[in-house]
């Protein structure tokens, strides 16, 4: 990551648009701003925790280790998210994922200490961060079970639809996420080989269309009916 003095629209930060106005000025001597690249790690799993990131700008995705040569993406991050939070403990000072950049971006990073002083100083912030905490915990425990009793064409059709709520739709009609195929597997919990077939499945069925990495979603009805049904 590339360190930069450039002044960035902080009006997506997450850190400063939970934070009184009169922590602000504390923010700005304290923040440090990384350019980051796509696919480059913006921390990884079994680093030692020193900070907290946030995403001024770009799509990342959360992932973690799944056995010897696969991964499970747990979420995708964008524009106003919180990074590292994971990492916060009392039992472990090291990240139990990593984030990774999909496209170029922009991150905030702050130190641990003052990220505890900001807790301190700014209850609505840390009220804003228990129900974050929260509701993604509520998101991981659907995810797993889905994994475990969704069919793949269930889960696909499910993430597709959160992918169009999350990221919105470019004018071309296309997903504003370019996801390979193997990023799509390893967030649904599949194979590459069952995810191709599932995708051709949609396709021939007219209820999405795919050129390269772009996802069209031709027939939302069709996603949510599967993602019922196939439970």
């Amino acid at each position: 990551m590339k360190l930069t003095k450039k002044k960035h629209d902080v009006t997506n930060c997450y850190l400063t648009n939970n934070c009184i106005a009169e922590w602000w000025p504390a923010i700005e001597a304290n923040k440090k701003i990384y350019e980051v690249k796509k696919g480059e790690l913006i921390f990884e799993e079994g680093d030692k925790v020193e900070g907290i990131y946030f995403v001024y700008k770009g799509n990342v995705k959360v992932h973690k280790k799944w056995g010897a040569d696969k991964e499970l993406i747990l979420r995708f991050a964008t524009d106003g998210s919180i990074l590292g939070h994971r990492g916060l403990s009392t039992v472990s000072d090291i990240y139990p994922i990593s984030a990774t950049a999909l496209e170029n971006g922009i991150v905030c990073y702050i130190s641990m200490d003052f990220f505890n002083s900001t807790l301190k100083v700014n209850p609505q912030f840390t009220y804003k961060l228990l129900l974050f905490f929260a509701d993604e915990l509520q998101e991981s425990e659907r995810k797993m079970r889905n994994i475990a009793h969704m069919s793949v064409k269930g889960r696909l059709s499910r993430a597709l639809i959160s992918f169009k709520n999350q990221f919105g739709i470019s004018e071309d009609g296309t997903l504003k996420i370019e996801l390979s195929k193997q990023d799509i597997s390893s967030y649904v919990g599949a194979t590459y080989e069952t995810l191709f077939r599932i995708i051709n499945e949609l396709t021939e069925d007219k209820a999405i269309e795919v050129s390269k990495r772009n996802i069209t979603i031709l027939d939302e009805e069709k996603l949510l009916v599967y993602s019922k049904t196939e439970e």
